[in-house]
């Protein structure tokens, strides 16, 4: 009843929240793109996306065919390679960004193990601007991190802004300087942060450097100060800051996989874990539930 082509054109689509992004990651022409999300309303019977000249959103409908089509896709690609024998082997080594550690990124890694047990992942967890270091350096075989400015490599996995975060009880005093936690270099999203702030000529201090994300979001809850990060990716507990904060506008940021230098070993089982994040992408997000209470000031 459904097409897998039409089901993956679908993910891309709701991933990317793009026609445009799901043609440019497929290969596709636009109006395929399109075609295949028709066809795939016509046979479910229902409109999968609301869509106007400036924005495309998922329906209800839309929301519930996205864990169905990803449970179509995962046994399709299993009843292949069962029938195709081709078992992958050999070494993989990943690198993901800290930014997924509180995320659903663990279960596409354990499906994947499930599907290829006989390759052995090896995981880094890292800041981004660490893990294309490593990449550029030969250590590690694919990344999964945010996209650097100048560099335009990549296959988009999740497109988002950036915001500023903290406590949702943190009140900012415009007379002293932001209170600012954030990543050691070379974290791109404290590179962006600084940037914005001498932008505005806003002042502003380290209050917590951490290279571990639950350090940083620890820090954010006990009201040290606020942090840049994915709007999609708010840690639970912590919440945008108001507008009427002042803060300066942060701009978008990409999310994307870069394969390294092509090994022979690694390449095919490279392909079949970025296929299944491609395919499972719709996991890398998280919601953002706040406490409420007194408001807390800002530490002077």
């Amino acid at each position: 009843m459904y097409d897998p082509s039409q089901l993956r054109t679908f993910l891309a689509v709701a991933q990317t929240l793009s026609f445009t992004q799901a043609a440019r990651r497929l290969g596709l022409r636009q109006s395929t793109v399109s075609q295949h999300v028709r066809r795939l309303e016509d046979a479910a019977g229902r409109q999968l996306f609301s869509r106007d000249t400036h924005s495309v959103e998922l329906t209800v409908d839309g929301e519930a065919m996205l864990g169905f089509a990803r449970r179509i896709l995962e046994v399709h690609e299993q009843a292949t390679a069962f029938f195709t024998g081709n078992r992958l082997r050999g070494r993989l080594r990943f690198g993901a960004s800290e930014d997924f550690v509180l995320t659903r990124l663990p279960e596409i890694l354990e499906g994947f193990r499930y599907d290829h047990p006989e390759v052995d992942l090896e995981l880094t967890v890292e800041l981004s601007g660490t893990l294309h270091e490593q990449l550029a350096a030969g250590r590690l075989d694919l990344v999964l991190a945010k996209r650097r400015p100048e560099d335009p490599r990549g296959e988009l996995v999740r497109h988002d802004r950036l915001v500023w975060i903290g406590a949702e009880r943190l009140r900012l005093d415009p007379d002293r300087p932001v209170p600012l936690i954030v990543y050691p270099p070379p974290g791109i999203t404290r590179a962006l942060a600084l940037e914005a702030l001498e932008r505005q000529g806003r002042s502003w201090r380290i209050a917590c450097t951490s290279g571990s994300l639950n350090a940083l979001v620890a820090a954010a809850r006990a009201g040290l100060g606020v942090m840049a990060h994915s709007r999609g990716l708010v840690p639970p507990g912590l919440v945008p800051v108001p507008e009427r904060a002042g803060l300066p506008e942060l701009g978008e940021v990409d999310f994307v996989l870069v394969h390294g230098k092509r090994q022979a070993s690694a390449q095919e089982a490279a392909d079949a874990l970025a296929a299944a994040i491609l395919g499972g992408g719709d996991r890398l997000h998280r919601g953002q539930p706040g406490p409420r209470g007194r408001p807390l000031p800002a530490p002077g």
